[in-house]
Order: structure tokens, then sequence, then C-alpha cells
């Protein structure tokens, strides 16, 4: 008689109680030198992350130095006047962490990672190089001449090509939002130590500055470590830049970026929309997610499911600069590509999208996935300190509240359809949207014009 094993089953694990969540509340203090603090304990986080914001705008360079300030943020981890540019990347990598700085339109950020047991050390490093740069002619030079051979790549990207063209035309000349924020060749050019350290003397000093630090801070004297790093940085007093207003031209009208034997079109279509201080963003966030914020939203399912026209389009709302009375500015934005024989026919769909969401309104079905997707992922999207650290920063850089992203998730929840659907109808109104199309103009160019939806002019690719 045959014998059968007989396999014993654990019971099947439960799903336990939900927890409530809420993004971590910092809390926000002053050093003696006065740099702003804001320090975030996470238990478990052991790599700790620190971001510093520099209150220097891209719209605070010299005429005719496009680029300065990016040139000086990654001339801050070539040396100090403790360490050589090999040194200092040497002792960074001894403490196992990473900096990394870029300049916008705000400022300029630099973005520490390290582990928790070396955080005194690494604030150290950073705190020279805040202090005390080198900005030495080599290393200055170096990076300029590695800036320009930067540029004709971008040129030669398409979605980059498309974007400096839509800020081209949508800001005037004289803004600096019109022209690329890493500057142009004819500008990079004439930058020189001489250049990046009288723009680092003009708007690099702790009592216009913040840091956020953000990790398991068990065990962590934080006071006394930042006393001994970022408090030794001293610096003349001053008070921060006004944030200048933001004026933009959004008639509707398409541009072709010409590159003729282009198998596939670049599309950005965009506008300004308002502040992130403006009660409308919540809705306005929530509106466009439905609108094109992941593959199942309407435009992916029109043009790329049903159509087939593409691998993807988003819409998104970016932050351009955020101002205290809500003067500032978003970018709205459509990006994606399309093969070029279906650019005429994808942009019609594309618009009849736009229409049919103004008649007829998004559905509660689309409304209840993107509050899931927005909120209920927001958890993990925050899991690292990281993730944390840089969302607080962008707060400080938009002036606004610690426990603004709090706010924000309970206002996305509380969002109707009705209410989604009049902010993305706002954000994207089909007379008022300018187009890029970075593609084959003698294929294109009769097929758009034939669409009416504005004025089409031809420029070269450069």
């Amino acid at each position: 008689m045959t014998e059968f094993a007989t396999m014993d089953f654990h019971p099947q694990p439960q799903a336990g109680e939900a927890r409530p969540w809420a993004f971590p509340a910092p809390e926000r203090g002053t050093l003696d030198n006065g740099l702003t603090v804001l320090r975030c304990h996470r238990p478990g986080q052991q790599v700790v992350a620190v971001e510093v914001l520099l209150d220097a705008p891209l719209d605070a360079e010299p005429t005719g130095l496009d680029g300065v300030a990016t040139i000086m943020t990654r001339a801050f981890s070539e040396g100090t006047d403790k360490h050589t540019a090999e040194e200092f990347a040497a002792e960074l990598e001894r403490c196992g962490a990473t900096l990394d700085a870029h300049a916008d339109h705000p400022g300029v950020r630099l973005s520490l990672e390290v582990p928790a047991s070396r955080l005194a050390k690494a604030l150290g490093l950073l705190a020279d190089a805040l202090r005390a740069p080198a900005f030495e002619d080599s290393e200055i030079e170096r990076l300029v001449a590695n800036r320009l051979d930067e540029i004709p790549h971008e040129t030669a990207n398409p979605g980059r090509r498309a974007a400096k063209e839509l800020y081209k035309q949508l800001f005037p000349a004289d803004s600096r939002m019109s022209r690329p924020r890493q500057g142009t060749e004819e500008t990079v050019e004439g930058i020189d130590s001489a250049a990046v350290r009288a723009f680092y003397e003009r708007h690099v000093r702790p009592s216009t500055a913040t840091a956020v630090v953000v990790g398991d801070l068990t065990g962590v004297d934080l006071d006394a470590v930042l006393g001994d790093t970022l408090g030794a940085w001293t610096g003349s007093p001053a008070k921060p830049r006004p944030v200048p207003s933001v004026t933009a031209d959004d008639t509707g009208r398409v541009i072709i970026v010409d590159r003729p034997g282009s198998v596939q079109t670049q599309l950005l279509i965009g506008r300004v929309g308002a502040d992130r201080h403006d009660r409308v963003w919540p809705a306005q966030v929530l509106g466009t997610y439905c609108l094109g914020g992941t593959l199942t939203s309407r435009l992916d399912r029109v043009l790329r499911e049903e159509k087939g026209y593409t691998y993807g389009v988003r819409a998104f709302g970016q932050v351009l600069r955020s101002a205290p009375d809500g003067s500032g500015a978003a970018m709205l934005a459509i990006s994606g590509s399309i093969d070029t024989p279906n650019t005429g026919p994808a942009l019609e769909d594309l618009w009849t999208v736009l229409r049919t969401l103004a008649a007829e309104g998004l559905t509660d079905a689309e409304r209840d996935v993107a509050v899931q997707n927005l909120v209920g992922v927001a958890p993990l999207k925050f899991e690292t300190a990281a993730a944390v650290a840089s969302t607080l920063a962008d707060q400080v850089e938009q002036y606004l509240p610690d426990d603004y992203q709090s706010t924000l998730y309970r206002q996305l929840a509380a969002t109707g359809t009705v209410e989604a659907t009049a902010a993305a109808v706002s954000a994207f109104p089909v007379d008022r949207l300018v187009t890029v199309l970075v593609g084959d103009a003698e294929q294109i160019e009769e097929p758009v014009r034939a669409l009416g939806i504005g004025e089409v002019t031809v420029v070269p690719a450069e």
C-alpha cells in the first residue's frame, strides 16, 4: 500500500491594523552664525541625509555670466583650504559619503548622504567646502571646459532641445528663466575663478542658508556636531533676496525645431501656472495626474494603448519659483515622443482629449485611482532619509510651512472629481498652450498647420 506524505500548512498571515501616517515633522532652530537648521529623527535610517540651501538664485548671476552659479556649485567639491580636490574626494570616500550639488532658479543646493557613524566627519568636509572653497584657477578652467563639452550633447538631445525652446518662447528675453539654467557657450566661456569667487562672496553666507538633517540621530549630539562643523562657517549678515515676479506669454502657438530625417517628433506642450501657495494646487495636482500622471491616465489610454502613437505621454506640474506672497509660478506641461508620420494625428487626438475633458469632465473612477496612487503610496515614497530631506528642503525653498506636505495629502484625499476636473481644464486650456515639436519639419509642418491649434513657426535645430 502506497503511503502519501502529508503536509502541515501554517496559518495564513493576517494583515495587521493600518497605522496612521503623516509626513515627518522637523524641529527648527538657528545656529549662532545665523544658519537655519531643520532636523528630523528617523529611527532605523542609518544613512543620514543633509541638504544645504544657499540663497544664490540664477537671477543673481551677473549679466553675461549665465552658468557661473553652476560652475561655483561644481567647484565646492574641488578642494578647500585644507584639502586638494583629490584629497577632498578621498576623504569623502573614506566616510562612505556622497556629495552632490546643483544650481537652479530658486538657489543652490548641496546634498550629502553619509552613514550616521561618520556624520561628524562628513559634515566637517561639507562645512569646509562652504567656508573656504579653493576655487583654484586650474580647477575652474577644467570645470568650464567640461561644461562647454556638455552643451553640444544637450543641443543634440531632443528632450533638452525642446525644453530650451519652450522656456525661450514662454519668458521675456531679459528674464533669466528664458535662458538655459547652466549657461550657454557664449556665457560659460567668460567664466573664470575671479567671477566664481565674486559670486560666492556676494551670495554664499550662513545667515541666508538653511541646513536640513534627516536620519537616525540616536546617540548623536547633533547640536555639538553642527556647532563644530557648519557652525564654524562665518559670513556677513544679509537679508534673503526678494523673489522677482514671473511673467510669461502663453499665447497658443506651435514652434517646430527642424531636425531633418528625424524618425520621431519630440513633443513638449507648456504654459505657466499658479504658485504652489495657490489654493488650486492640490486639485491641480490631482487633475493633472488623472490627465497624464501614469500609464493608466487618459492621455496614455488614447495615444499609447488605443492608437499606438507613442511609448508614453505625461502631464505634470513643476514649481519654477515660489514666493512668500504667492506671486511665483509653476510650469504645466505635457511631454512625450511620437513617430514622425503620426505627429499630426497624435496632436489632433491630444487636443480631442483636452476638449473632451473640458466638455465631459473626469470620472469618479479616475479620481479615485489618482488619490490612491498619490496618497496611498506616500509612506513608501518617503521611506528613505534622502526623500524626506529633499522634500523638506523643497518646502524651505518654496517658502512653505513645515507641515505643508501632511496638509497637502489631506487636501488631495478630500478633493472631489468636479474640483479636479476644473483645475485640470484650467491648467491646460486648448487655446493657451505653447507647443514645441522637435522633428522633421518637411514631414510634420503641413499636417500640424492643418490642425489650427496656433500659428506655426519653424526654427533651425542649431
